[in-house]
């Protein structure tokens, strides 16, 4: 059990264990890494940790503590970067089409297009457009926040729909 003079929270204590460690600990993680900058993180990490813990943590096991933490954070990056790695290699690459400056000022164009269209519907029929689109309201829902029947609400949606297919084929 810790005694009060070698309790890890206390700040003497917590300030030995850091000039102690702090250096074997970061080299030792720049041995597993080869990235100093990494490396240093990894160190802090473990250090606040630590402190975050001080009163679990005896001082005889301060450093086993320390070169736990970086470790299992170096490990857990590791297989955090091997899983974006993965998604990045299993996602189907899009053509050379659709990622042109070309097409991307088509997508910007078309989307403030949309945009405009949208409020260009009257109050109604963009009120339950959107709440639907967007807000994933039910006819059943918005008919209940409106206070209108839900044949009310079908009718709006069926104007809005009709009126922005109208304004897309023009596009």
């Amino acid at each position: 059990m810790n005694t009060p003079e070698q309790s890890v929270c206390d700040e003497k204590v917590y300030n030995t264990i850091f000039e102690r460690y702090s250096e074997s600990l970061r080299n030792y993680m720049y041995y597993q890494c080869k990235d100093l900058d990494q490396a240093e993180d990894l160190t802090q990490e473990a250090f606040i940790k630590l402190w975050q813990h001080c009163a679990k943590v005896l001082f005889e096991k301060a450093k086993a503590f320390l070169f736990t933490v970086a470790k299992n954070k170096f490990y857990n990056q590791v297989a955090h970067k091997k899983v974006v790695l993965d998604y990045a290699n299993s996602k189907p690459h899009k053509t050379a089409d659709h990622e042109s400056p070309e097409f991307l000022l088509e997508e910007d164009e078309f989307m403030k297009k949309l945009q405009s269209a949208i409020d260009a519907l009257p109050d109604g029929q963009r009120e339950v457009f959107l709440l639907n689109r967007i807000d994933k309201k039910t006819y059943k829902e918005m008919a209940q926040m409106l206070g209108v029947s839900e044949t009310a609400i079908e009718k709006r949606m069926q104007k809005a729909l009709l009126k922005l297919r109208a304004i897309i084929k023009e596009i």
